[in-house]
C-alpha cells in the first residue's frame, strides 16, 4: 500500500518534531552563526530561472566559514587551480540525483560561469512541502569541510542525508528544497521528492554534508 503523503507542518503535529524557522533578517541570521545554529533568511536568485517563492537560504552556512575546519584544497570534477573569487548561484547549475545508500540525495553544482571559482563550507539547505507550512532546515554533519576550485564546466557536489520513510505508513513529504551555496545570499529552489517518516526526531537526523566531500 503506497504511504499516504502529508506535508511538514502534519510532521511536526503527528509527532512533535522542532522544525526550524526561517528568519526574516541577515542579523539574525548572522546571531545563529555565532552560536552554531543553522538558521534560514529568505533569498531567491533572480538569475536562478526558477522562482524561489520566497524560499529561505541556510544564511548560517552562506556566511565565512571557519578555517580550522579546513583540510587540503580539493577540485572539482578535473584539475580546479586558484581561482577569482566564491562562486555564484548565478553562475552554477544544480541537478539532484539519489546516491548510492537509501535516504541520501545528491546534489551537483556545475560551474557555468567564464571564470574558475571557489566553494568552501556547508550549503544552506531548506526542505519544503507543498502546503506553507515553515521549512525544515538540514543540520551541519561533522565532517570537514575542503576548498574546492571549480574551473569553467567543472563539477563537485555535496550529500543531503534523511531519514527515509520505510514504515509502510505515513509520511511527512517534501516537494522542494531550497539550496544556499556556501558564502552565498541567494538560493536555488530545486523540485525533489521524499518522504520522511513521522517519528519523532526524525527533524535531527536530516543533515547535510560540506560541498567537496564524498566521491567526486
Amino acid at each position: 500500500m503506497r504511504a499516504q503523503k502529508l506535508t511538514l507542518a502534519a510532521l511536526a503535529l503527528a509527532a512533535g518534531l522542532s522544525l526550524t524557522a526561517c528568519q526574516g533578517s541577515e542579523d539574525s541570521a548572522a546571531n545563529a552563526n555565532n552560536s552554531g545554529t543553522g538558521s534560514s533568511s529568505s533569498s531567491s536568485s533572480s538569475s536562478s530561472g526558477t522562482s524561489g517563492g520566497g524560499s529561505a537560504s541556510d544564511k548560517d552556512a552562506a556566511s565565512t566559514n571557519d578555517d580550522s575546519n579546513a583540510t587540503e584544497s580539493a577540485p572539482g570534477s578535473g584539475n580546479g587551480q586558484i581561482t577569482t573569487g566564491h562562486c555564484k548561484t548565478a553562475d552554477l547549475d544544480f541537478s539532484t540525483s539519489h546516491g548510492m545508500a537509501e535516504g541520501d540525495l545528491v546534489v551537483s553544482l556545475k560551474n557555468t560561469g567564464g571564470d574558475a571559482c571557489t566553494l568552501k563550507g556547508f550549503p544552506g539547505v531548506d526542505l519544503r512541502s507543498q502546503d506553507a507550512s515553515k521549512p525544515l532546515s538540514a543540520k551541519r554533519s561533522n565532517l570537514a569541510a575542503p576548498a574546492v576550485a571549480l574551473q569553467s564546466g567543472e563539477t563537485t557536489r555535496f550529500t543531503l542525508h534523511y531519514p527515509p520513510n520505510n514504515t509502510g505508513g505515513t509520511g511527512a513529504y517534501v516537494s522542494s528544497m531550497v539550496v544556499t551555496p556556501p558564502n552565498e545570499t541567494h538560493s536555488k529552489n530545486l523540485s525533489v521528492s521524499i518522504s520522511i517518516p513521522v517519528q519523532a526526531g526524525a527533524d535531527q537526523k536530516v543533515t547535510v554534508d560540506p560541498v567537496g566531500t564524498g566521491k567526486q
